[in-house]
């Protein structure tokens, strides 16, 4: 069992930037591809980042040259710094983790962290 837990969140001017924290619970965080993904009001939940264990990142069109996802697999963390928030970035941000192994897949999601970017 993962839990995580979203922080960082909050309201910023268009043009600001917001860090977002997401913190895991367990031993083996390391072994999971993490991800952060977002839901605006009457909008499906989205990817907007991930990194693979290895390190390896992916990113929406949306928010590349923008966002930056990281981890430190030391202290169970991932972050999202977000730079040049656009309105179009507010909605309800979640950390998730996915490890697949045979047979089994195991995703974890965290509560969210609101963000809203004004114009």
């Amino acid at each position: 069992q993962v839990q995580l837990v979203e922080s960082g969140g909050g309201l910023v001017q268009a043009g600001g930037s917001l860090r977002l924290s997401c913190a895991a619970s367990g031993s083996i965080f390391s072994m999971f591809v993490m991800g952060w993904y977002r839901q605006a009001p009457g909008k499906q939940r989205e990817l907007v980042a991930g990194i693979t264990s290895g390190g390896s990142t992916n990113y929406a069109d949306s928010v590349k040259g923008r966002f930056t996802i990281s981890r430190d697999n030391a202290k169970n963390l991932v972050n999202l710094e977000m730079l040049s928030l656009k309105p179009e970035d507010t909605a309800v941000y979640y950390c998730n983790a996915v490890r697949v192994v045979p047979g089994i897949q195991y995703d974890y999601w965290g509560q969210g962290t609101q963000v809203t970017v004004s114009s």
